[in-house]
């Protein structure tokens, strides 16, 4: 595949499904899902399985809660009797330090590092990181709450993975899983 502008990109952006509250003495990294969270992540998912948004390349942050929205996300994708079994074909994932407590330009960043070749790239993240990334995307559809837990933005652009910045990728629809 060639990388021409041509060929429209989409970038889905998911904040992590809810995790445990944080306790004293623990180290905000290694908060787990929420049995909420997980049933969230793999419907979130089944979802995109459904709308056909199965991702090429994934960036994920390397906290716990956000391994593990990936991992719920994959088997939601995957799906169980009667929808069927697997959709697609793995996705290239990379679990990026850096994306954990990052800034937005500093997620397009990691967005902007993609395979040319990827048509869908999913980025899981953490706000407000993400949500302001969202918006520094698509000024128009900010949203001044931000992504919730389990909710994504779908981005959509022409330009290569490189070009994408401030205002070029317009939100093309937005979900929120809640199990």
């Amino acid at each position: 595949m060639t990388d021409t502008p041509s060929e429209v990109r989409t970038l889905v952006l998911l904040r992590h499904a809810k995790a445990e509250p944080g306790s004293e003495g623990t180290d905000d990294a290694q908060r787990p899902l929420s049995a909420r969270g997980e049933a969230d992540a793999a419907a979130t998912g089944a979802w995109l399985a459904h709308h056909g948004l199965l991702p090429d390349v994934v960036l994920c942050s390397t906290a716990r809660r956000t391994r593990q929205t990936w991992h719920g996300v994959a088997m939601g994708m995957a799906g169980t009797p009667p929808e069927g079994g697997p959709t697609g074909p793995r996705p290239s994932v990379r679990y990026e330090p850096g994306a954990y407590d990052a800034l937005p330009e500093e997620l397009l960043a990691l967005v902007r590092t993609a395979d040319p070749a990827a048509r869908v790239v999913l980025l899981i993240a953490h706000n407000p990181g993400v949500s302001l990334l969202s918006a520094l995307l698509d000024p128009e559809t900010a949203d001044e709450e931000g992504l919730r837990t389990a909710e994504l933005a779908v981005h959509t652009s022409a330009a290569t993975w490189t070009e994408w910045g401030r205002g070029g990728a317009p939100v093309a629809r937005r979900h929120t899983a809640r199990g």
